[in-house]
């Protein structure tokens, strides 16, 4: 037995949900596509799980951050998903694909068939014992990547209140989880290999700020080491680990952040892979002509890198690569190939920051660390390539997402780093040409194109570093 679709979206993530809304914009019509889904529930905004669904007051929770609220758009609901004839297979895991039959098998033994197949199975989280780490089945070793992960990260706080927790990684999932476990009034020790948190994207000056206010909210660092093994007690519970060195640390719980690998074993030998993840071109399209692949499993090219292509593990680019596969697929020819700009944020406390481009070349910082308020600015061959900005306004939040865009020329890095912000305020305000004295700026006389990918990633994978299995991801 079986069942037949026009499209069919694999996986049931960010991407999933997004491409949806864009499919029903596009028109298509009832009983024509099918999301199959691992996961027991509708499309949701996955960075919520590290933000407001870990809050102790008012935490966020279902249907209110189902997608495409992230975007401020629609919130599809499942009864959404009914209204417009959209099949959700949910609970489901896909255990093979033939893409010469077009066909999925299920692990219940249902084929289903498809003439346009999206793959949007996204990553899965490194596990500690992949990295030969052992007594990883206790029940108070959480990751955080689903909702049900999600949920035993909460059940598990509020069984330790006022206990201490042992944050494993320096990463976004790291950084995030401290600052939910702090608002939880639960005391946070982080480790993590590298010199200071963030590596892959804070500069030092940057991951300086980060770190002291962190440690003014009591969170303590252990930099540059790797957990060993675990403590455990006559019931399998996580009582201490043990650090590299032999240094003992006790703990009432274990948040483990070690980078995410892509869930891409389904098309091996079938689809031409790089970076990691499944090779597309410009409209998202694999090496099968019939199969598409958006989010985080998807290495496409970005042309601010001449093309280069990368692979990058955040919401953004998961929502604009798939409302742009499904704009392939529906206007075959017509839609442009995906022009985008890599970006990366976060919130934690009462911080905010964003960053857009490339970090690589020189780096300029500027602003006010004091008061949080700052940013910094990579200039490669001399053009604007990477922008970081703190505690910035939402004009000047696009103000610096436009300068890399435009690859503005800088012929003058003091007064780069003297104007900060404003530098890329004022460009946007002459609309890219000279200021006429200063020398900051000079006129543009060819496209920019970056010899590198970019060197940031959603995950940062530490603790697989130190065994000699650092992830690449562009």
């Amino acid at each position: 037995m079986g069942r037949a679709f026009v499209y069919v979206i694999l996986g049931g993530g960010v991407a999933a949900g997004y491409a949806a809304l864009e499919f029903i914009r596009k028109g298509v019509q009832p009983g024509e596509l099918c999301i199959i889904s691992e996961e027991s529930v509708a499309p949701y905004e996955r960075p919520a799980l590290s933000k407001g669904f870990l809050l102790p007051e008012a935490p966020a929770r279902l249907p209110a951050f189902h997608t495409c609220v992230g975007a401020n758009d629609e919130r599809l609901t499942p009864k959404w998903y009914k209204e417009n004839g959209i099949e959700l297979v949910l609970g489901t895991r896909v255990k093979a694909a033939d893409l010469r039959r077009n066909t999925l098998l299920t692990a219940t033994g249902e084929t289903i068939s498809y003439k346009t197949l999206i793959i949007a199975t996204g990553a899965r989280a490194l596990r500690l014992e992949e990295f030969g780490i052992r007594g990883t089945e206790g029940e108070n070793i959480c990751y955080l990547r689903s909702l049900s992960d999600a949920s035993k990260l909460v059940d598990t706080m509020n069984a330790c209140a006022g206990g201490h927790a042992i944050v494993i990684g320096g990463g976004y999932i790291g950084m995030e989880c401290a600052a939910a476990l702090v608002t939880n009034r639960i005391k946070v020790s982080m480790v993590f290999p590298e010199a200071h948190c963030m590596a892959r994207l804070f500069t030092p000056k940057i991951a300086d700020f980060y770190e002291e206010y962190y440690e003014s909210k009591g969170v303590n660092f252990i930099k540059g080491t790797v957990l060993s093994s675990f403590e455990n007690d006559s019931e399998g519970k996580v009582v201490a680990v043990i650090l590299r060195d032999g240094t003992r640390v006790a703990t009432d719980m274990v948040v483990v952040g070690i980078g995410i690998t892509p869930n891409t074993g389904l098309f091996d030998g079938q689809l031409s892979m790089d970076k990691g993840g499944i090779k597309v071109n410009g409209q998202m399209q694999t090496s099968h002509s019939s199969v598409y692949a958006v989010g985080d499993v998807a290495a496409f090219p970005v042309k601010l890198f001449g093309g280069r292509a990368c692979r990058l593990e955040h919401v953004d680019s998961a929502r604009k690569t798939a409302v742009h596969a499904v704009n392939a697929i529906m206007g075959p020819g017509r839609a442009p190939d995906l022009d985008y700009l890599p970006f990366f944020y976060s919130r934690v406390f009462g911080l905010s920051w964003q960053f857009y481009g490339d970090n690589r070349g020189d780096v300029i910082h500027y602003g006010d660390f004091a008061g949080a308020r700052f940013g910094a600015f990579w200039v490669d061959r001399g053009r604007l390539v990477g922008a970081f900005l703190e505690g910035g306004s939402k004009d000047e939040y696009e103000a610096i997402a436009r300068a890399v865009r435009a690859s503005v020329p800088v012929g003058d890095l003091a007064e780069l780093e003297r104007l900060g912000v404003d530098f890329a305020l004022r460009v946007n305000a002459q609309d890219g040409k000279s200021t006429g004295g200063g020398g900051l700026l000079q006129t543009p006389a060819y496209p920019w194109h970056a010899a590198a990918g970019v060197a940031v990633a959603v995950s940062v994978a530490g603790l697989a570093y130190l065994y000699g299995r650092r992830r690449k991801f562009l």
